[in-house]
Parts: C-alpha cells; structure tokens; sequence
C-alpha cells in the first residue's frame, strides 16, 4: 500500500481511503469486517459525511459504535468527515453555526474527541468566508479539528476561502474516475473547439491549481460509469474499456477493480482514491492497485477507451 504525506500537515496517509456511506444497515459485525479488510490492506484513511445514511450522522454513528475505539485504535487512524449539505432541506450551508454545531453532532456519533479532517462538502452560493474561517479558527484552537479541506469546490471557489482563512486546506475531494475525468482531459483538449471535452467545467485547470497549492486531491466514485448508471465495469456500456481493463488485469495479475484504482493513483498528483464499497473482497481488489506502476501508454490506452479524444 502506498502512503502519501499531506502538504500543510502532518499527515502520512495510505492513497486508498475506505468510506461509509452506505453502512446505516449494516451489522456491528459487517462494520467491523470491512474495517479490518480495509486495514489489512494497508488502508489508514477513513471518510464520512454528517449527511450518510437516512438521518443526520446515522453512518458516523454505526461506525463509532461498532467500533467503539480505544485511544490507541483511535490514533492509528484517520478519520474524515464532511458537513456542509442539508439533504431534506434542499440546500446548503456553510455558516458558522452550521459548521461548529454539525461538528459537535460528528464527534459524538463516531465517538471520538477529534476530527482529524474536516471538509466542506459543497460549496454555499451564500458562504460568508469569514464565518468558515471563525469556525475553523475555533475547532482548531480546542483540539476538535486538527485539519480542514473542501469537497467538488473549483480553484475560484478555494482561492475566495483563502483569502480569510488562516488554516490551511489540505484535500479537495472530488468526483474522478476513467469515465469521469473532465478535469483531466480538459488539459489535453485544450485549444480543440470541435471537443467536447475542452469545454471548462469545474473552473478551469483544478488539477493544477491543486498541485501548486499542496491539495490532496481525493477522487469519489471512482468506479462509477461516468453519466451512465453503473458501475464502469458494465462491459454493454463501455466494451472497449472493458477489454482495456481485462487486459491489464492479466498482465498485471490483479483484479479489475485494481486497474480502475491504478489509472488514479498512476497520476503525478498523488491522489487518494475513495472506495464506497462496503464488500471485503471488493475493498481487498480495489487497494491491489494502490501502486501498480501503469506505463505511460497503459495509462492513456485506458483514457481513450474511457471517452477521451487524443490528437
């Protein structure tokens, strides 16, 4: 498995993250399970959401109580949550008292007395930049968030938090995968009108911007079909990736779900991939390709057959 150290922290964290999204009807046991694969693979990194689950905080709850930690479990890893979202309300809020009191709910759901990241899970057209850095100010003052970040935020939108912010953000976690990946392609697509893919989406050049500033890029559904259901998987929907990947995953003697999870980590950036699987054996699948080392043209074969157009 391998790890990579944060820029703006202290944090050494494995480039797989195991999240729990889907666990509200999960056994204590089932948790447990998935848990323990994840760690055996090497997997240190964990993410949640205040909103996973049918209520507010009911995945952080089935975490934190079929876990029930020790302070010594509870160091050995690294627990993410984000806040941010209103599901039932329809809308999103980035205020400080939304951010301190969800935080409150966060920390007594999993259980623990810190957060060790915060992210802001969408951005707020309303968001006061100055509330979120009192609020981030104040968690980290009390020891309640030692780290901070956002989530499907553009350069723009992060570059309007820094300038009040004294915390630094350390992770944008957004949506990437072979069949989602306009912020990649866009660079390769540039200055081609007739692509569809060198239309600007998130901002413009957020691969980028991140590297520069020292964010952890952390791409969420990584094995989903881009804007078709399912999974990329579905060989109706994507046959000639689908050979790519079979091919690969001979070559390489691992499973597909490795060669999906190695077109990510392969890139210079150091991304961490976020799995929302909650099977063992998929989560044992995914981490075989933490660091499976794709050739150049490995790595752009499985672009094309993803949808990109290269010149």
């Amino acid at each position: 498995m391998k790890h990579i150290s944060f820029p703006n922290s202290d944090l050494k964290a494995s480039n797989i993250v195991s999240g729990f999204m889907r666990i509200a009807e999960k056994s204590d046991q089932q948790i447990r399970d998935l848990v323990s694969a994840a760690r055996d693979a090497g997997v240190n990194y964990f993410d949640h959401a205040d909103i996973y689950g049918n209520r507010m905080h009911e995945c952080e709850e089935r975490f934190g109580e079929a876990l029930n930690l020790s302070s010594s479990e509870r160091e050995d890893m690294i627990i993410q949550t984000k806040t941010g979202i209103l599901p039932h309300d329809d809308y999103y809020d980035l205020s400080y008292e939304h951010i301190t009191s969800q935080v409150e709910g966060s920390l007594r759901a999993l259980r623990t007395d810190y957060i060790d990241v915060l992210l802001l899970h969408r951005p707020d057209a309303l968001v006061e930049p100055d509330e979120v850095a009192r609020a981030f100010d104040e968690l980290h003052s009390v020891g309640k968030v030692r780290n901070f970040g956002v989530s499907n935020h553009t350069p723009g939108q992060i570059d309007l938090l820094r300038a009040s912010l004294c915390q630094p953000l350390v992770v944008n976690q957004m949506q990437l995968s072979i069949t989602h990946s306009p912020t990649l392609a866009q660079g390769i697509a540039a200055n081609m009108l007739s692509d569809s893919q060198s239309a600007v989406r998130d901002g413009g050049g957020l691969v980028e911007y991140c590297r520069q500033a020292g964010i952890t890029i952390q791409a969420w559904s990584p094995f989903q079909g881009g804007t078709k259901p399912g999974t990329l998987f579905n060989r109706d929907s994507y046959p000639e990736l689908n050979n790519e990947i079979d091919s690969l995953a001979s070559t390489y003697d691992v499973p597909k779900e490795a060669i999906a999870t190695a077109w990510i980590t392969r890139h210079p950036a150091d991304m961490q991939v976020v799995l929302g699987t909650t099977t063992p054996a998929r989560v044992r699948a995914a981490t075989a390709g933490s660091d499976l080392p794709l050739t150049r043209a490995e790595w752009y074969r499985l672009a094309q057959a993803g949808g990109w157009s290269i010149p």
